[in-house]
């Protein structure tokens, strides 16, 4: 690997991480986004805007970073597969117990006061539906919470990361064996959302395309002489746009519409990983001869770990004293990721700096 593609991979992973802060920010009524979720909204700036960034141009993240990682770790195949596996559980599976444990103690606290219980309340982040305080739950309900509904959702990543590295030498084996075949039955079960238990078919595309890459030696450090930079924003903006159109002019949904706009949406993504991958060598050029924005870099861990809950109870915060002001959830939408952000990069900060051993621990190694 050269260096600039270390550097690029690198960038990517905290751009990727970076913008996640937005796509929580997503404050319209309905918050839980899916690939065909329909807008039961008028169509407002605001509303039309937050989806359209939210559900549509920020997707390319997640296909992205699940691509560096099978792109990563199908690079380390000179190492014993067990001892990657160890530490892959160092770096993925203690920091998921920690940081879902972090969520559950944050939520917890906040329910102990009045005023902060209805911020948490008005959250409504508890994935089986449940949002009663921790204290009326049972034993094994926390324990639940803790090891397969986390409060801190985004934590979903890692768990079918790790499921992903152990798996790896199968997954490898049907990439690279039988192709063209593993990827087109991965995107039609991608299109109709299919999985099971902790597998999903959105992770296993990806995560085999990085394996696919890294194994085939495509030239990812160039741009192919196929690839267009118009035609790549075009499909990527643009349908985009479509499917943002129309989850505000369908009312209902059905099995045509949901498979309509997750095609556009999978299409749309693809294009979007190709146009930013492509597109921005001179940017990371830039930013990675900053020392400011390496150092930056070194926190993204901790910015994915820490952002939830804590980003959807700030907005509820916002929204008891702004709602009077118009524009207040568009306004929220910007104000508070970047908040949490520089929150999330001064508490790592002083975290590392003060006890970087634990720090060590709950983030995986990462960062140093």
């Amino acid at each position: 690997m050269t260096r600039f593609l270390s550097q690029k991979l690198r960038f990517y992973s905290f751009i990727c991480i970076s913008l996640l802060l937005f796509v929580h920010g997503y404050n319209l009524n309905e918050t839980y986004l899916q690939p065909f979720s329909l807008v039961n909204e008028p169509t407002t700036f605001t509303t039309f805007f937050e989806y359209y960034i939210a559900n549509g141009v920020l997707r390319f993240r997640i296909p992205l970073l699940f691509i560096i990682s099978g792109y990563i770790f199908s690079l380390q195949d000179s190492r014993p597969y067990l001892s990657r596996i160890k530490k892959r559980f160092h770096s993925l599976v203690i920091p998921f117990l920690i940081w879902s444990a972090f969520g559950l103690l944050i939520t917890f606290a906040l329910q102990q006061n009045a005023f902060t219980a209805k911020i948490v309340y008005d959250a409504q982040l508890d994935q089986l539906g449940d949002n009663r305080p921790y204290t009326q739950f049972g034993f094994w309900d926390m324990v639940t919470r803790w090891l397969l509904t986390p409060v801190s959702f985004q934590l979903w990543f890692i768990r079918s990361l790790f499921i992903y590295n152990l798996l790896y030498p199968v997954l490898k084996k049907l990439v690279l064996k039988y192709p063209i075949i593993w990827f087109a039955i991965m995107f039609i079960l991608m299109v109709i959302k299919a999985g099971f238990f902790f597998i999903e078919a959105q992770g296993m595309f990806f995560f085999t395309l990085g394996i696919w890459l890294s194994k085939a030696r495509f030239p990812v450090d160039r741009v192919p002489e196929w690839f267009s930079h118009y035609l790549s924003w075009l499909f990527f903006l643009g349908l985009a746009f479509i499917k943002t159109w129309m989850a505000f002019e369908f009312e209902e949904q059905n099995f045509t519409v949901a498979f309509c706009m997750s095609l556009l949406h999978y299409v749309s993504v693809i294009a979007g990983v190709m146009a930013v991958w492509y597109s921005g060598d001179q940017l990371v050029a830039w930013c990675m001869n900053r020392k400011w924005f390496v150092w930056l870099t070194s926190f993204s861990f901790i910015i994915y770990a820490m952002h939830v809950p804590i980003l959807p109870y700030m907005t509820r915060l916002f929204y008891m004293y702004l709602d009077q002001f118009q524009y207040y959830r568009l306004a929220t939408f910007f104000i508070v990721p970047f908040l949490v952000f520089i929150l999330c990069v001064l508490a790592g900060a002083l975290w590392k700096k003060l006890s970087p051993a634990s720090y060590s621990v709950a983030t995986g190694g990462r960062g140093f």
